[in-house]
């Protein structure tokens, strides 16, 4: 599966939460694959509950996150909605806003992840984030979540 989201924004959240650590082009690789199978996974979930209500259109209120402003998210919209149609089928169609709230509630779940990270990243008395402080996360993330 190709990454859709660019690697850049991604690098950019990770960066913010990663205080004075410096970041690795393979975690921020690692991340934007991670954030895409969770978007898909979030579009098939709103898919469903669309279905249930009988609509064709994805909506905010399927993805059950906040409102955000467009404007001050990292994430770029455009390949949110691309993430979005990986796993459902065409027929759906994906509103504005709901690109907006997805791409919110996966902005959220890369601060979240790039915290972990970076705690991991100095456990090991490191100066770098790596690919490896996510796969870590993700190897540990059933006990916490």
């Amino acid at each position: 599966m190709s990454v859709e989201l660019p690697f850049a924004p991604v690098d950019t959240v990770i960066r913010r939460n990663a205080g004075q650590l410096r970041v690795s082009a393979e975690a921020a690789e690692e991340l934007a694959r991670r954030i895409q199978e969770r978007g898909a996974a979030l579009a098939v979930e709103a898919a469903e509950t669309a279905t249930t209500d009988g609509r064709k259109t994805l909506m905010a209120e399927d993805f059950d996150a906040p409102t955000v402003d467009k404007d001050l998210l990292e994430l770029p919209v455009a390949p949110i909605d691309r993430i979005a149609r990986l796993d459902i089928d065409d027929r759906y169609r994906v509103s504005m806003d709901a690109r907006i709230a997805l791409a919110g509630e996966l902005e959220s779940y890369a601060d979240t992840v790039s915290t972990a990270a970076a705690i991991l990243a100095r456990h090991a008395d490191r100066r770098t984030i790596k690919a490896s402080d996510f796969e870590t996360y993700y190897e540990l993330e059933p006990y916490f979540g």
